[in-house]
């Protein structure tokens, strides 16, 4: 067992209950589950493989690639939807030159589209990490790129 993941199962019992907090804790401090910390998980816990990944891909909170330095997430959820959401992912896409769901060349950002982000009166929403962007317009992306970085 890899160092980093004995020190997180330290924190666990080492129970079945315990699978989807350490998937948490591990994936906390890689940044995303690797194929390695998948098997360490399933033999600290005495848990299949196979039920490990089927828990972890049942969650989409889950990662099993490198997540960029930032994540930027676009509410499709039914307000940001009909106000442009899709038209924001495609101008993101075009400017990060990465599609939904992937991180760019550079490990500096992660798209990915979320149902709702809770904003629906400033609709459309894009959030980068923690901070929210309302009425954004497909125009406006590269400005919002840029004041995450600052």
């Amino acid at each position: 067992m890899t160092e980093q993941i004995k020190t997180i199962a330290s924190s666990f019992e080492g129970s079945r209950n315990d699978l989807i907090p350490m998937l948490q804790a591990v994936q906390d401090e890689m940044g995303y589950l690797s194929d390695t910390a998948m098997k360490e998980i399933s033999s600290y816990l005495g848990i299949p493989e196979s039920k490990v990944y089927g828990v972890a891909t049942f969650y989409s909170q889950f990662y099993f690639e490198p997540r960029g330095e930032h994540e930027i997430k676009v509410c499709l959820g039914t307000a940001c939807h009909v106000s442009g959401g899709l038209q924001i992912v495609d101008a993101l896409e075009r400017e990060l030159d990465v599609k939904c769901g992937g991180t760019t060349a550079d490990q500096k950002y992660s798209l990915e589209r979320v149902n709702c982000v809770g904003a629906c009166a400033i609709a459309p929403v894009v959030m980068v990490d923690d901070k929210v962007y309302g009425r954004v317009q497909p125009k406006k992306v590269k400005e919002v790129l840029e004041q995450s970085e600052s």
